[in-house]
């Protein structure tokens, strides 16, 4: 196994991970969804309704409930958070460093932005053709 692997392991292992109907479930319920997929990814395959965008490296500060720099929506530690990337690797080392920061209900989405539109749930903004 790689370093790589063996760290997403490590990672996955602290986590309660989720598939795209509980993520749903979470989000109906006040969860927040926060979409790390660089911005070519979003333009392409498009955006979850409601979803936060966060580019991955400004993560830790727009979430941080006790920082100057956080988002709105990131207002306390017990808040359920669901971090989704494209395919649901990302999203796992992400969510572990969420937890870093006291955000013990972070976890990530099995699957990623992917799995969530196989699952047919509601997408929004798709339009640039893929690259081949």
């Amino acid at each position: 196994m790689s370093a790589v692997d063996e760290l997403l392991a490590r990672a996955r292992r602290g986590l309660d991970r989720v598939d795209p109907a509980r993520a749903a479930t979470l989000q109906e319920a006040g969860g927040l969804l926060v979409d790390i997929r660089y911005a070519r990814l979003r333009e392409r395959d498009g955006t979850i309704p409601g979803a936060l965008v966060v580019e991955r490296n400004e993560l830790e500060w727009r979430l941080d409930p006790t920082g100057e720099h956080r988002a709105p929506e990131a207002t306390h530690h017990d808040l359920p958070i669901v971090v989704i990337c494209n395919e649901g690797y990302a999203s796992s080392l992400a969510a572990v460093s969420l937890h870093a920061l006291g955000l013990h209900r972070a976890t990530d989405l099995i699957g990623g932005f992917q799995a969530w539109r196989e699952a047919g749930l509601p997408v929004q903004g798709a339009g640039l053709p893929a690259e081949g």
